[in-house]
């Protein structure tokens, strides 16, 4: 999947970044494996704790305090924020729990939220994948790279 978002950025003249918390730069990863990545793929920040939320993509506190950090406003505001500090056409946020512990019965493990924002939209999706930590990581990231391309249609 990866391989096809950076061909259609490139052929678009197109870019991204991304911010991610439960995906741990596997994203960023994955896009920095295909050659010719550094033309489209601008840069990425893993912000995994609320602290870091806050203080490397200014994410409101009060949007975390009412939403949570495992939410679709959070998601998009990290996407929104991710965008305008790379200056990317895209930005890309995934915030989720990847378990095994910090799920709760409102938000089990395995709940994530993937938003795409450019400057004129924005969507996000909520994902429910099920698996232990490493397979929601790769689910996640694959998730968010078939959003990331189709947004980018």
């Amino acid at each position: 999947m990866e391989t096809k978002v950076i061909l259609k950025l490139t052929l678009s003249q197109k870019t991204v970044s991304v911010a991610e918390s439960c995906s741990g730069g596997l994203i960023a990863h994955r896009l920095t494996n295909v050659p010719g990545s550094s033309a489209v793929f601008l840069g990425g920040v893993v912000t995994y704790s609320n602290l870091a939320k806050q203080k490397v993509l200014r994410v409101p506190a009060d949007l975390i305090s009412t939403h949570g950090a495992v939410s679709a406003d959070v998601a998009l505001s990290m996407a929104q924020k991710v965008r305008s500090r790379h200056g990317s056409d895209y930005g890309l946020g995934v915030t989720g729990i990847a378990g095994p512990g910090g799920g709760s019965r409102q938000k089990p493990v395995g709940l994530v939220f993937i938003a795409v924002s450019s400057a004129k939209d924005a969507r996000c999706v909520e994902c429910r994948l099920e698996g232990d930590r490493q397979a929601i990581k790769k689910k996640s990231s694959t998730k968010a790279l078939k959003l990331l391309y189709e947004f980018a249609c």
